[in-house]
């Protein structure tokens, strides 16, 4: 059996679809096809069904990718250890972390880990799914849900606090014609008995991977109504752009939200929504000194900015 063919079906297995392996591969889709065909071929099996979705796993290709994750770690662990010998936290360690908190939180707070351990290289991959630590698609995963996986290390990282943002140019508006008379009930115009009349910015709520970004049944206690979206994203960074636009009221993280200046913070006192981040990593690879000391840096770094996870106000 050749490693090649095995690097080939480990990638078409993580990417699920034969042109985005491809592209990783540096190679023509028609080459990592046929040697796809080829690996079957030399083991009796079929290891993936084609559909019109992608390339899913058979029993047996799912039996395949199993070991084969065990032998890739494997190798890039004893290259590692033997690295290590010579040299502790030096080496590469792969983040997997949603759009939000890789592009808000996580790589705007690397610097410190650099000057301390500057032979410690950082890949921030960004997913809007779960990270498959298991198919060795990264060496720490920030997950949005406590994972089920039993054979994980896995740590609680932080709570944070989710709350309703909406700009200016929104306020002015929505307060035409009745300035006076709402300013009177509420500062922003917008009272808790008028948001479900509002604009409404969120996610798309049926295609979302976890329930754990599903806000509105959670908002629509608080409100006298049923909340309709006017804009929906699969993207949270895309929902910040269309608030901060003036298009409509959403719910967006603090730590993300708290650091735009133009956005204004609507009935914080009375709704208020929380989400927690969870550190999930291999067992082999928590072993290595570069990649716990990235583990230990990210749990450090939320105590630090505990007042931007979870503001008090």
């Amino acid at each position: 059996m050749n490693w090649d063919d095995i690097k080939i079906f480990l990638e078409v297995a993580r990417a699920e679809r034969l042109s985005t392996a491809a592209k990783r591969l540096s190679m023509d889709a028609s080459t990592v096809s046929r040697r796809l065909h080829k690996l079957e071929e030399s083991i009796g099996t079929k290891l993936f069904d084609r559909t019109q979705d992608g390339h899913v796993l058979t029993a047996d290709g799912d039996m395949l990718l199993t070991s084969a994750c065990k032998m890739e770690q494997d190798a890039q662990n004893a290259l590692s250890n033997i690295h290590s010998n010579n040299e502790d936290n030096c080496g590469l360690v792969r983040i997997g972390v949603t759009e939000a908190l890789g592009n808000f939180f996580v790589s705007p707070n690397l610097l410190s880990l650099q000057q301390c351990f500057p032979k410690i290289d950082v890949h921030l991959l960004l997913f809007s799914r779960y990270v498959k630590i298991s198919r060795n698609e990264a060496d720490i995963a920030i997950a949005v849900e406590r994972p089920k996986s039993t054979s994980m290390i896995v740590s609680k990282l932080c709570d944070y606090k989710l709350q309703l943002y909406v700009h200016q140019d929104y306020l002015d508006k929505s307060l035409d014609g009745n300035v006076e008379q709402n300013l009177a009930v509420h500062p922003h115009g917008i009272t808790l008995d008028n948001l479900a009349e509002q604009k409404w910015v969120t996610y798309v709520d049926n295609l979302l991977f976890t329930d754990q970004l599903s806000y509105v049944k959670e908002l629509e206690q608080y409100l006298d109504g049923e909340l309709k979206a006017n804009f929906s994203s699969t993207s949270i960074i895309s929902q910040y752009f269309a608030i901060k636009s003036g298009l409509g009221i959403g719910i967006l993280p603090c730590f993300l939200a708290e650091q735009d200046k133009s956005l204004i913070k609507l009935h914080s006192q009375e709704i208020s929504i929380s989400r927690s981040f969870w550190l999930v990593t291999h067992p082999e690879s928590k072993r290595l000194s570069h990649v716990n000391t990235v583990w230990q840096y990210l749990k450090q770094l939320v105590q630090e900015h505990a007042e931007l996870l979870n503001p008090s106000k």
